[in-house]
């Protein structure tokens, strides 16, 4: 008739995350959000034409993609981690072209924050951006793969 509860708690490596595919859903709408809202709708063309090879329409449209690749897999990341270090190599991939952006073009800033102010605080703020949660995805495909041995 009465279940008796253990207040032993429970290893901390067995518990079952919660915020693992918090973090997924955080990443899509980072990046589904963020290219509308950087873009605004897709009606800015200042992304493109100061960094025409990642961010064309048709690179931002990727970047919606990949944002939709990651809700996707926010239930089921333990049984892809495989996928999951391809997100963290794609991530990674984007920091070393904002880093390259930014070593070529940082003095322009200034005058970009002038003339529009978006603009220039997405091109701050992308590379470390995607830098956490290259390192988010990182951390949890390694831990599942560690996991499976």
């Amino acid at each position: 008739m009465f279940t008796t509860i253990s207040m032993t708690p429970m290893p901390l490596r067995n518990r079952p995350s919660r915020w693992i595919p918090a973090g997924f859903v955080l990443a899509g709408a980072a990046n589904i959000g963020g290219v509308l809202l950087f873009s605004l709708g897709f009606s800015n063309t200042r992304l493109g034409e100061l960094s025409p090879l990642v961010f064309s329409p048709f690179g931002l449209l990727c970047i919606m993609l990949w944002g939709l690749a990651y809700l996707a897999v926010a239930g089921g990341y333990r049984h892809v981690p495989w996928l999951v270090a391809v997100f963290a190599l794609e991530k990674f991939a984007y920091v070393y072209t904002w880093a390259d952006w930014m070593r070529q073009h940082a003095e322009q800033l200034p005058a970009l924050f002038g003339e529009s102010p978006l603009t220039a605080a997405f091109f701050v703020i992308y590379g470390p951006n995607d830098l956490l949660f290259g390192l988010f995805f990182a951390t949890v495909a390694a831990a599942r793969l560690l996991r499976r041995h």
